[in-house]
């Protein structure tokens, strides 16, 4: 499929860009490019292959919200590097 530059310049003032008449050569060979081998695509025959939403199949992996107990502060700070009256320390980060 050919693709004019006038149809590059629409396409570029539609998405508000300035390009120059040799970028509107280029764009234009390389999106012909482009059309030409989506177009290829069209010639595969797919009357037998369902519809999909992704190629590959997807399955949830985020487990059930479940009610269980909270950690302890003790339990909560036991690895921390610093802690002071059940908080931990960091280091101040906003001056």
């Amino acid at each position: 499929m050919k693709i004019t530059k006038e149809e590059i310049v629409h396409v570029a003032n539609l998405a508000c860009l300035d390009i120059d008449e040799t970028s509107t050569d280029k764009f234009a060979d390389q999106l012909g490019k482009i059309l030409e081998y989506v177009d290829t695509l069209n010639r595969v025959d797919t009357k037998d292959v369902p519809p999909t939403s992704h190629a590959i199949f997807l399955t949830n992996v985020f487990r059930e919200d479940e009610v269980s107990k909270h950690l302890d502060t003790e339990t909560a700070l036991a690895n921390s590097p610093e802690k002071e009256d059940g908080h931990f320390v960091v280091p101040k980060v906003i001056g």
